[in-house]
């Protein structure tokens, strides 16, 4: 059954190398292997949830400037829509310079998000959620998201949060959210441990909670109930995107499967994907 998606938040222009280590001050290094793709939270996920067999569309500003070339030959190459919140603009998308390890396959990032590009709700398209199952928000977008996410509460379409990490405006967004899936770098205000995140969130009454700790296991706060997830493990060659790939496995699975084990699911496809260099080499394995 094909599901249909709307992915709200950062679309970027990444620039993947993978090298021996990142460069010291002054040095130069020459990278064992390069990839371009598009990048960004909401935009890594529709990537995802589309190779899983589903519709995605991806909800940002992607502009004219000649570079969005590269972003739109990518997405179109893996079936993603593209909405776009700035058409006319000729600014330079973000661009993502990313340095691999290749013995860890930890990454070190340079990059500019969306702070200098902030799209206002009027420029939201008025039929973006028709026939849309399910809302994944990603915080780059705020005011976008905030009145998306009021929109598909009035209409029972579920909404997931990535919470990389907190960003201003998330404590108005909240009350709409059902899924909020966070990484351990989440901590809305005042909040240090991961009890006191489940608190925070708790008292927006979120009925679904997760909390991803990289290789250890994801904790889980779901209708009352506590426990933890286990993930695979595995020898990593890339971690880059890891949390966004999780993210839209687990918009996938999340439609037909219960939270935890959506959750378990969403973790195996991200394991895999740490696999292979770059956010995309996973999917070409899997052809």
């Amino acid at each position: 059954m094909t599901n249909n998606a709307l992915f709200v938040g950062l679309v970027t222009l990444d620039l993947i190398y993978l090298a021996e280590s990142p460069p010291q001050n002054n040095q130069k290094i020459v990278a064992n292997d390069y990839t371009v793709a598009a990048g960004g939270p909401a935009t890594n996920a529709a990537v995802t949830f589309s190779h899983l067999g589903n519709q995605a569309t991806v909800l940002g500003i992607v502009g004219s400037h000649p570079m969005t070339q590269l972003i739109r030959t990518d997405l179109a190459a893996y079936k993603v829509a593209i909405a776009d919140l700035y058409p006319t603009t000729n600014a330079a998308v973000p661009v993502s310079s990313i340095i691999v390890t290749q013995s860890t396959g930890e990454r070190a990032v340079v990059s500019i998000n969306a702070v200098k590009t902030q799209a206002s709700s009027s420029s939201i398209p008025a039929d973006i959620l028709q026939n849309i199952d399910i809302v994944l928000i990603d915080g780059h977008q705020m005011v976008v998201g905030i009145e998306l996410s009021q929109m598909a509460k009035a209409q029972n379409i579920p909404i997931v949060i990535d919470g990389g990490s907190w960003k201003s405006g998330f404590e108005e967004l909240l009350p709409s959210v059902d899924y909020a899936i966070c990484s351990a770098n989440f901590h809305p205000p005042n909040c240090q441990t991961a009890a006191e995140v489940f608190a925070y969130l708790s008292s927006f009454k979120i009925p679904h909670i997760a909390i991803t700790h990289g290789e250890q296991p994801i904790e889980y706060l779901s209708c009352g109930d506590s426990g933890v997830v286990n993930v695979p493990h595995i020898q990593p060659v890339d971690t880059l995107g890891a949390g966004d790939i999780f993210h839209g496995a687990f918009c996938h699975h999340i439609l037909q499967a219960s939270f935890t084990d959506a959750l378990a699911q969403a973790a195996k496809v991200a394991a895999n994907a740490c696999q292979f260099f770059g956010t995309r080499r996973w999917i070409e394995a899997n052809h």
